[in-house]
């Protein structure tokens, strides 16, 4: 599909929406104006949004405790869905989100989603910060595997099983699962169980391909940056997060948490996002 008409339709969809259901923060149609690419105009008339970007085996519900602080503070938020699909294809469909949004950005991204970010904030203007959730922050030409293997700790590997999928030419794909009966304590120790099996039923799988995909941009070398380590991490070791974090020069605080921070400790992670937004005008 043609790119041009891929954000025309994300636009539309996103407009529309807001308009039906009177979502704050997000800009309505105007009589008369084409929909699609947000101008200038439009990006300086608007307060900065967060847009919250789940990563690998989550969607979007993970974001719901940080969604409602955020929202009880007036801000505006935008949490949209994953495909999970492929490291490029993934970035460029979050691109084309942004691209849409009114106003500055601060691009948060957990696990995954920190590639994602990485790749999709690259030469995006809206963009004025870059928040690292327990996540990856690859160079060019790195994956988000190569990183998880960087240092000892992850046991994500022996907790995941592989499923096979159809893909559009009649082949097979190979996604990634957290096993049911491991998710509680690989993702997200220190959530209350019942919560965390709901996560669990809940799971989006991530391709193979995804995680091995290498980065093609890095938004942190030009965009400030601001990481959470997760202290109790099984999916990226915790020395891995600090390695990154301190690449980026972003910076950091650490929390005593899982991998699923923003479940078990939302607080921390809502603070750090808000120290990022008091640097956006």
């Amino acid at each position: 599909m043609d790119s041009s008409i891929s954000r025309r339709t994300v636009a539309v969809s996103l407009l529309a929406g807001a308009t039906a259901l009177a979502v704050p923060g997000v800009a309505s149609a105007v009589p008369g104006r084409a929909v699609g690419r947000l101008d200038d105009a439009d990006r300086r008339a608007a307060g900065p949004t967060v847009v919250l970007i789940h990563g690998a085996f989550a969607d979007a519900s993970s974001w719901n405790a940080v969604t409602a602080r955020l929202l009880r503070q007036g801000h505006r938020v935008l949490a949209p869905a994953l495909p999970l699909r492929g490291l490029a294809s993934d970035a460029g469909y979050i691109r084309s989100v942004l691209d849409s949004v009114p106003g500055p950005v601060v691009l948060v991204g957990h696990s995954y989603g920190g590639a994602v970010i990485s790749q999709a904030a690259a030469d995006a203007p809206q963009v004025k910060a870059l928040v690292y959730i327990a996540a990856f922050v690859p160079e060019i030409g790195e994956s988000a595997l190569e990183l998880t293997d960087r240092y000892p700790g992850s046991t994500l590997g022996q907790a995941t099983s592989i499923q096979l999928y159809p893909l559009p030419d009649g082949g097979e794909g190979q996604e990634l699962v957290i096993r049911r009966d491991l998710f509680c304590d690989q993702f997200a120790a220190g959530v209350p169980v019942a919560t965390a099996q709901v996560m669990a039923a809940g799971q989006r799988p991530v391709t193979l391909g995804a995680l091995q995909e290498k980065a093609t941009a890095a938004a942190w070398k030009k965009i400030p940056s601001w990481y959470l380590v997760a202290g109790q991490d099984r999916n990226i070791p915790p020395a891995a997060e600090r390695w990154m974090a301190a690449r980026a020069g972003a910076r950091t605080v650490t929390v005593d948490a899982p991998h699923a921070v923003a479940v078990s400790d939302p607080k921390p992670v809502t603070d750090l996002i808000l120290r990022a937004l008091r640097t956006v005008g």
